[in-house]
């Protein structure tokens, strides 16, 4: 059982006779409307700094205490929740994401490196959406209070052949040099007012990127941790580490590689 435990430049002083009032008002009307077409238009949300997380995910040089709590996987620090089951997913011979499965809910957490000045979550949210929709899925962007994040309907085939869709949402959040994405599935993903618990695992998730050179989108790869209790009932199937989908499948009810006991 674990517990879980801006600056804006002054603006000068117009002088008096610098800029007529109606000037001043067409001024202000125009930057509004083009403010909100930059919150409205997908394109415009590429390529911008990392937003400011004042809640998390968080980076290992942001808290005194970041292994405090949490299950130490190497590149990620996953806070604990009594009840919850771990399990590790491979790509090859490397642990790239990690899986909390609690009840019948789960989120699947998986960490990129990323530019030190641009945030990467926007590009790949449109990658996403435009895979799942290109195999027929059904893709919505929304704000929560994660931020944007996707809610998707992802084509599965089915035990008897035929075609179906599993509900999941994918979350993001861009950190200093790093990305961190999360896909919440099961009942948290088909009843929003059920993914609190799950959103917090996501906010007080620590990254360790550590110092090496990474090309942008690597994955950071995982470790298990040295008192972990390893059952493998089947391996996930190894994915391309360039893909938004690194890490394998999103179904987090198959079974992989699990840490079933951590003290």
């Amino acid at each position: 059982m674990f517990r879980r435990r801006k600056s804006e430049d002054a603006v000068e002083q117009l002088a008096e006779d610098a800029i007529s009032a109606d000037e001043t008002a067409d001024d202000v009307e125009g930057s509004v409307e083009n403010e909100n077409d930059t919150e409205l238009d997908p394109a415009d949300r590429v390529g911008l700094p990392p937003a400011p997380r004042p809640d998390g995910p968080w980076d290992h040089s942001e808290l005194e205490t970041p292994e405090e709590g949490r299950v130490d996987l190497g590149g990620l620090l996953v806070p604990g929740v009594e009840g919850m089951e771990l399990r590790v997913e491979v790509a090859g011979d490397s642990i790239v994401a990690a899986t909390l499965v609690l009840g019948n809910s789960a989120i699947q957490l998986q960490a990129f490196a990323a530019p030190k000045s641009e945030g990467i979550w926007g590009e790949v949210r449109e990658e996403i959406a435009n895979g799942i929709t290109s195999q027929g899925g059904v893709i919505e962007e929304e704000e929560g209070s994660l931020g944007w994040h996707l809610r998707a309907q992802v084509p599965v085939p089915l035990p008897d052949g035929t075609q179906g869709a599993q509900l999941v949402r994918f979350v993001g959040c861009d950190g200093p040099r790093w990305f961190l994405r999360g896909v919440i599935s099961g009942q948290a993903a088909v009843h929003p007012e059920m993914a609190g618990i799950l959103e917090e695992v996501f906010r007080q998730t620590v990254v360790v990127r550590g110092e090496s050179p990474m090309a942008p989108r690597d994955p950071i790869v995982l470790k298990l941790p040295e008192n972990a209790q390893m059952v493998a009932d089947g391996a996930a199937a190894p994915a391309d580490a360039d893909s938004p989908y690194a890490g394998g499948s999103i179904d987090p009810f198959s079974r992989g590689p699990e840490i079933t006991e951590v003290h």
